[in-house]
């Protein structure tokens, strides 16, 4: 990321995968941003060596000034706040709230499960083939920045404004 002049958002945190993608962006100079609720503060070992650290109210105020600092997601493989905010950011591509592009990272073949249930959700039409899609499945960082780079999402005929959010 930090080579190809990229910046990470994310929850702010020292520890783990995410931890450790903070520490090889800030090692090839790159920006990283953090957000972080209070209530998390203590819970979590903040990572002091951010570019930015914002600290926040709540979990909805830390996912909603991520995506506003995100022009992409990625999720790589994670627990259920993962889940939730991809949920989250696809559902509200399909609604028409952004165009950003959502990928998944599948290392090792960790989300073929939701791969499975996304594509049943299609085959059983509770999912249309255009909202299937709004979820880019990557194998590689390398293959996720690139995806991304050149994503063109459809825009939908009525966009939801801010005020409507």
């Amino acid at each position: 990321m930090a080579r190809r002049g990229l910046g990470l958002v994310y929850g702010g945190g020292s520890v783990g995968l995410m931890g450790e993608l903070a520490d090889a962006a800030l090692g090839h100079g790159g920006r990283v941003t953090g957000v972080i609720p209070k209530s998390l503060w203590a819970r979590e070992i903040n990572h002091t060596g951010l570019t930015e650290l914002h600290e926040v109210r709540s979990m909805h105020e830390r996912k909603r000034l991520m995506y506003d600092k995100s022009d992409a997601f990625i999720a790589l493989p994670g627990g259920l706040g993962t889940l939730e905010e991809l949920a989250e950011v696809a559902t509200w591509s399909q609604l028409g709230l952004h165009s950003k592009p959502v990928a998944l990272l599948d290392v090792d073949g960790f989300w073929e499960p939701l791969v499975a249930l996304l594509d049943q959700m299609v085959s059983t039409g509770l999912l249309t083939p255009a909202s299937r899609a709004l979820i880019r499945r990557t194998r590689s960082a390398e293959e996720a920045l690139a995806v991304l780079a050149a994503a063109e999402l459809p825009c939908p005929e009525e966009r939801i404004t801010a005020e409507e959010r």
